[in-house]
């Protein structure tokens, strides 16, 4: 029974504290109460903290968007965490179009030209979706978690404390309102008094009720210190705490280190396994454009192709800036011809070109006026234009 009582009273009081907040902040709203203003330098670090959250969250959604952009597979991995599963493991994109064109290339035939290509292809694409998934892991680990932490753990505790704050503030404010009012009615009641009215009853009665109003006075004073030290109190507790924002920025800049340090890696290994592929297969600008049924004539040729193959060439190995160089310079600005061996397979894009197998050995020479990037190669009785950058001339 008196632990039912006591619920009760806890319950009333709590009800009372509650309407009292509520009348306060709605004669705050309309202009009809004084409202504590919080000092300039706790409004900056709440005005921080705010802003931080907020960014936080963009950034870390976007990076999940750039990571994972099926929106599917990540309302799926949500689940599994909520749930404190782990995700099945599947194929992302990289690893699944290499596994369809591996699987495509061994159906034409690994040694098809076509196919071939099509199995390079696919085992490139293959590690680079476990690049990518070894970036997706390690940007969740260093840079996404922690960001997250922030903003379900420091910053629901700022959040808390900071309605501490605005209910302790209401209760401060509530607290000089009765404790102004109480002002006023004594002094009314002691006006009152001062104008010595006839008859001693009501004397007494004007007597009691200025004692009361004192007391009740005596009360309202009382309770504001008591609400303006409960006041202070939360203000440090919730400064302590925001200051704690700068050393999260830190923080979170170390996270972001790793993240483009993460990005840094995958993206050269990135470069690097399609610079491999490159090398291997040196025919795919011309076929692109074949598989394209784009008609290339003899100029256009001669500048897309070598042009984007040029372009790698300081990344290639040696031999063939050698010969680009002084083997081919000495051939140009001789009549004569060399034996040259093919490093890649070409397909030739027209009738003016030869086409080419790696590793097979053909005549070639300079003709005048023909593009620096070309030269004429013979194989038996077939000639036409070839690529400098497939050539290594031989002794």
């Amino acid at each position: 029974m008196n632990i039912m009582d006591f619920n009760v009273k806890k319950l009333a009081a709590d009800a009372g504290t509650f309407l009292s907040r509520a009348v306060q902040f709605t004669e705050e709203k309309l202009g009809q109460a004084e409202k504590t203003e919080l000092d300039a330098h706790l409004e900056n670090l709440l005005s921080k903290a705010e802003c931080t959250k907020q960014w936080t969250e963009k950034i870390m959604k976007q990076t999940e968007v750039l990571l994972q952009p099926n929106p599917n597979a990540r309302i799926e991995e949500f689940f599994y965490e909520k749930l404190d599963r782990k995700a099945p493991s599947r194929m992302n994109n990289p690893e699944l179009l290499g596994q369809y064109m591996i699987d495509a290339g061994n159906e034409f035939g690994p040694g098809t030209a076509y196919g071939n290509a099509l199995i390079k292809c696919g085992e490139t694409q293959k590690q680079i979706g476990t690049a990518d998934r070894e970036l997706i892991q390690t940007s969740a680990i260093n840079f996404l978690t922690p960001l997250r932490n922030f903003i379900e753990g420091d910053y629901k505790t700022i959040t808390k404390e900071r309605k501490l704050l605005q209910n302790k503030r209401l209760d401060l404010d509530a607290a000089k309102t009765r404790l102004k009012k109480a002002k006023v009615a004594e002094a009314r009641a002691a006006q009152l008094n001062t104008s010595q009215p006839e008859e001693n009853n009501i004397m007494v009665n004007v007597s009691y009720v200025l004692n009361l109003l004192h007391v009740k006075w005596l009360k309202s004073e009382q309770e504001v210190r008591i609400t303006q030290s409960e006041f202070d109190r939360q203000a440090e507790i919730t400064r302590l705490l925001l200051e704690g924002i700068s050393s999260t920025h830190a923080h979170h800049l170390r996270c972001l280190n790793d993240f483009v340090e993460a990005q840094m890696t995958y993206y050269a290994q990135c470069y690097k396994y399609m610079l491999d592929l490159q090398k291997q297969l040196g025919s795919f600008p011309s076929t692109f454009l074949s598989n394209n049924n784009q008609s290339s004539s003899a100029p256009v040729q001669s500048v897309s192709t070598p042009s984007v193959l040029a372009s790698a060439s300081a990344s290639l190995p040696s031999v063939s800036n050698s010969v680009v160089t002084s083997g081919i310079s000495e051939l140009k600005s001789s009549s004569g011809s060399r034996k040259a061996r093919v490093l890649y397979d070409y397909d030739a894009a027209n009738s003016s070109e030869l086409s080419l197998l790696a590793d097979e050995v053909i005549t070639v020479y300079s003709i005048p006026g023909m593009d620096s990037d070309w030269l004429m190669g013979e194989r038996g009785n077939q000639k036409g234009k070839v690529p400098i950058t497939y050539l290594e001339l031989l002794n």
